[in-house]
C-alpha cells in the first residue's frame, strides 16, 4: 500500500502501523507514487495507491495513464474525498475523476455507495487482471448495505427498489440522495425504480438498457459534474441501441461548487432530498 502523506486522512494509518514492511510513504509526491505502483505492478506486486480523488486524477494523470493503463498494469487506486464531500472549494473537489478515469483506456471505475459496498469492491478489484480506481468514502455515510453475503460484481448494477412510476439510476453517494428522494415521494405515494450503478466502467448494459426501454424518462443522481459522469456513460448506452428516453441529471453543474458541509454544498445546487423531490414531481406532472 502506498501513500502521499494522508495516511491519517484516509484512514490507512492502522496498516501502516500493523505492516510497514509492506507500506510505503512516497510524501507530497502524487505523481512519483503512480509511478512507483507502476513498476511494483509491473514486478508481480499489486500496489494500492490511496490519495485524494484531485490528487490521484489532476495532478497524477499522465502518470496513471503512462504507468497503470499501459500493458494495463493489476494495480488499484482509492481515492478520497470524492465529489463535494470536502469542505474546501476547488483545489480538492473532486467532480471531474470519474470522467477522466473512464477516459483512460483498460481502466475499471467504481463508485460505491457505503462501506459495505467499498470493501466488497476491493476484494474485486483485487482479483481483476488490470488498473481499478474505486473512489474511497469515510466519515458518516449511511450503511445501505448489510456485510453479510454482500457481493460485489464488476459490471453489474442493483436494483435497489422497483416501483412504476419513476426510473432513477444513481451511483456513489448520489444513491445515498436518490434513497432520501426516493422516501418523500413514497409519501405521495409516487412509486420509484431505482437502479444502483456502482461500476461506471464497464457499465452494465443490459441493465440500463432495460430501464430505459421500461420508461420514457430517467432520473441521474450523482456526486459529480453532470458532464462525463454516470449520465454520460448512461446516455451513451441509450444511444447506441436507439431508444428515445430522455435523462434528467442531478449532479454539479457546470462550474465550481461552493465551500462548506456536504448538507449545505446539496441544498445550494439544488441536490438536497427535498429539491430532488420537487423536480421530479414537478416534471412528471407537466410530461
Amino acid at each position: 500500500m502506498l501513500s502521499a502523506d494522508l495516511s491519517k486522512y484516509t484512514d490507512i494509518l492502522p496498516f501502516a502501523e500493523k505492516f510497514p514492511n509492506r507500506f510505503i510513504q512516497v510524501g507530497m509526491a502524487e505523481q512519483n507514487m503512480m509511478g512507483i505502483a507502476g513498476g511494483l505492478a509491473k514486478s508481480g506486486f499489486l500496489p494500492i495507491a490511496v490519495t485524494y480523488g484531485v490528487f490521484a486524477t489532476r495532478r497524477a494523470y499522465e502518470q496513471v495513464a503512462m504507468a497503470l493503463c499501459t500493458g494495463s498494469s493489476p494495480a488499484i487506486i482509492v481515492a478520497f474525498l470524492p465529489g463535494i464531500t470536502t469542505p474546501f472549494k476547488a483545489t480538492h473537489q473532486a467532480i471531474d475523476d470519474l470522467a477522466l478515469m473512464r477516459g483512460l483506456p483498460s481502466m475499471t471505475v467504481i463508485d460505491p455507495a457505503d462501506g459495505t459496498e467499498l470493501t466488497s469492491a476491493l476484494n474485486a478489484a483485487a482479483d481483476h487482471r488490470g488498473p481499478v480506481y474505486i473512489r474511497g468514502i469515510r466519515g458518516d455515510v449511511d450503511q445501505l448495505f448489510p456485510p453479510e453475503d454482500f457481493d460485489f460484481e464488476l459490471g453489474k448494477a442493483r436494483v435497489l427498489t422497483d416501483g412504476s412510476d419513476v426510473a432513477v439510476i444513481s451511483t456513489g453517494l448520489g444513491t445515498n440522495w436518490a434513497l432520501e428522494s426516493i422516501e418523500i415521494l413514497e409519501q405521495e405515494r409516487i412509486k420509484t425504480t431505482l437502479l444502483h450503478v456502482p461500476t461506471l466502467k464497464p457499465i452494465d448494459h443490459v441493465a440500463i438498457e432495460a430501464i430505459a426501454r421500461k420508461f420514457s424518462r430517467i432520473y441521474v443522481v450523482e456526486n459529480h459534474s453532470v458532464i462525463g459522469g454516470l449520465a454520460s456513460a448512461a446516455a451513451s448506452v441509450i444511444s447506441e441501441v436507439g431508444i428515445s428516453t430522455k435523462l434528467i441529471p442531478f449532479g454539479i453543474p457546470d462550474s465550481w461548487a461552493p465551500a462548506g458541509s456536504v448538507i449545505y454544498i446539496r441544498d445550494q445546487l439544488g441536490l438536497s432530498a427535498n429539491a430532488i423531490a420537487q423536480k421530479i414531481k414537478t416534471q412528471e406532472a407537466y410530461s
